[in-house]
């Protein structure tokens, strides 16, 4: 058998802890993998130095040297060499009965990534196989939030080799993964792709990680781990930092010993300090045979899905459907603009879209202004989110927050980034796009957060998507709009269309989707617009006819305006002939033209239904 597995029978063996605590401490100005190479006397040094205060099992440099993280160094050459001198460094620092770990971080996050399954797997067999053929003892797939990802690895870590395979899984929540698998059967899971230890590590402090392991059963013929983080992470000076807890992290280390671990180091924050008081602890413990594991608490989500009222979705696909977008203002004289949201409602049009900051540019919230709108009119608010402006958890307590209103129609953007708008030097935030947005919210339609947790009621979004037309290859629109669906989306807004020509091959593209389209009208409002429009707006081409009438009328207001609304007008013919859905964009507030416009659009459907009853 091999010397971990042997050991693990009847001893609870101590790993190290971290190595980037120790390194940033020092200064470190790049990854700390790069030290392998540059450093290697600092690497060999902290790996003696956690033997010294009592580590039976040290680990690689090698946690974030795959191709991708060290490609933001620059070093995405340099993996197999990376790789190699992490394990020649182990090596000269260990003891004869020290036991080398190669080391593998996971990819995936509680953000999104974009990376395939497939380059994933395609990147992790490089460092797999170099760190086999240059002798470790065992491998550590260790911080892997998504167990799609840990189990992929796994089983081609297991096609690849025989030695032990401890594969450690991270949550953000203390009973459930953020796809919201209960921790237990995860664990469980992994042992059948081939694992021999299993456990967690990261994220949480030891008390949130006993909390974690006495809900988790102790597997057959497997055993588990744990690398607690050294504590919660606190603020100092302006500096993050872990508290210097070493002393109740060996007594801690005692109760995840009860809790049937057998292998027990350390994640972020820890020292040699803490490892020699968890060697302290443990040192006269054999590990456990028996344990009582407390059952995680059923969920108790509200299953109820509300019947008050009809989405956009449902209504669009029954009949013709009239939405009007209307941008809150740059400052706080709103009277002109909820004149306009009375005149709006006095239509009859189903919802009113209301942007969020568009083209970077500072507006009165539009959650704010949805809310008014919610209580004070009979207008149902389509709010727009953008990922730009909010990370994972200001996105999440929006979301919360527009449930609470009652708000449920909201269009998932990425948003335009900040460089466009008039504060260049703001920043972008993006740690999802517009993708990772509407799986967000589909996921609080499950009634789970996005670490897993329960939310103990449903919300009841319903997500709309962006389209733009006016790309050159329209049938890489129609693909990027298939993956939205794929993903979540309920019907798609899209951008202006400026010619009957381009709505009818929109139709021929989609007409094999069933998820339902509002095509975007927006009328020109001056010569000036027009040739803003055409030479400045990627993708928006406007006919030489176009600029020449809007040309010969450009001195005479009331010539443009009748101008504007013929030729919108025409369009709207042309969209009530292929698509239910017209989404009219009111052009710098003039919602005079967009009255004019919903009113021809009523005429002419209530024309067609008369017609065909």
């Amino acid at each position: 058998m091999d010397k971990l597995l042997h050991k693990l029978q009847t001893q609870v063996l101590v790993g190290d802890g971290a190595m980037g605590t120790i390194l940033f401490t020092e200064g470190l100005d790049t990854c700390p993998e790069a030290y392998n190479l540059t450093h290697p006397e600092k690497i060999e040094a902290i790996h003696r130095s956690y033997i010294e205060a009592g580590a039976d099992v040290i680990q690689t440099n090698t946690y974030g040297a795959n191709f991708e993280k060290l490609k933001a160094f620059g070093l995405e050459h340099k993996v197999k060499h990376i790789h190699q001198a992490a394990v020649a460094i182990a090596q000269r620092a260990a003891q004869p009965e020290t036991i080398i770990l190669g080391t593998v971080g996971g990819f995936r996050s509680v953000t999104q990534e974009d990376l395939s399954l497939s380059t994933i797997l395609y990147h992790t067999e490089l460092q797999i196989e170099t760190l086999i053929q240059s002798g470790v003892d065992a491998l550590l797939f260790e911080t892997y939030y998504d167990l799609e990802e840990l189990t992929a690895v796994v089983k081609l870590a297991r096609e690849m080799t025989d030695r032990p395979i401890i594969a450690q899984l991270t949550a953000s929540n203390t009973h459930y993964l953020k796809d919201s698998t209960e921790i237990n059967r995860a664990i469980q899971h992994v042992v059948k792709c081939g694992a021999n230890i299993v456990g967690l590590n990261c994220h949480h402090g030891p008390h949130h990680m006993q909390q974690s392991f006495s809900h988790i059963d102790l597997p057959q013929d497997t055993y588990l781990s744990c690398y607690p983080n050294a504590s919660l992470l606190d603020i100092e000076n302006q500096e993050i930092r872990y508290s210097d807890n070493a002393a109740y992290f060996g007594k801690m280390a005692q109760k995840l010993i009860n809790e049937g671990v057998h292998l027990i180091g350390g994640c972020c924050g820890t020292t040699p300090e803490h490892v020699r008081y968890i060697k302290q602890a443990v040192k006269d413990l054999s590990p456990v045979t028996r344990k009582n594991v407390i059952p995680i608490k059923k969920r108790e989500t509200n299953q109820a899905i509300p019947t008050h009222k009809k989405n956009l979705t449902s209504i669009v696909k029954q009949r013709p459907s009239i939405i009007v977008e209307l941008d809150t203002p740059k400052h706080l004289d709103t009277s002109t603009f909820f004149d306009n949201v009375q005149q709006l409602d006095q239509l009859g049009i189903d919802a009113i879209t209301l942007a969020d900051n568009s083209l970077a540019t500072v507006r009165i919230s539009n959650i704010a202004a949805a809310s008014i709108i919610k209580q004070q009119y009979n207008l149902e608010p389509l709010v727009h989110i953008a990922c730009r402006d909010r990370n994972l958890i200001g996105l999440q307590s929006h979301l919360l927050g527009l449930s609470l209103l009652d708000i449920t129609e909201i269009l998932a953007i990425t948003g335009d980034p900040a460089r466009i708008g008039n504060l260049p030097g703001a920043t972008n935030v993006y740690d999802v796009n517009s993708r990772g947005l509407t799986e967000m919210a589909l996921r609080f339609n499950q009634g789970i957060n996005t670490d897993g947790a329960e939310l103990k009621q449903r919300t009841h979004f319903n997500i709309a998507g962006a389209f733009d037309p006016n790309v050159r290859r329209l049938d890489h629109a129609v693909k990027r709009a298939e993956q939205k669906i794929k993903h979540g989306t309920h019907y798609f807004i899209t951008q202006p269309v400026y010619s009957s020509a381009k709505i009818q091959e929109i139709y021929e593209a989609t007409q094999h989707l069933e998820t339902p389209f509002y095509i975007g009208i927006m009328p020109i409002t001056s010569y000036n617009n027009a040739l803003f429009l055409h030479n400045e707006v990627p993708g928006i081409t406007l006919s030489d006819n176009i600029l020449e009438q809007f040309e010969a009328v450009k001195d005479d207001a009331a010539q443009t305006k009748a101008l504007s609304l013929k030729l919108s007008k025409a369009l709207i013919e042309t969209v009530h002939r292929y698509f239910n859905g017209l989404y009219l964009i009111t052009p710098f507030q003039r919602v005079d033209l967009t009255i004019e416009l919903a009113h021809y659009s009523q005429t002419i459907t209530s024309t067609k239904q008369e017609a065909l009853s």
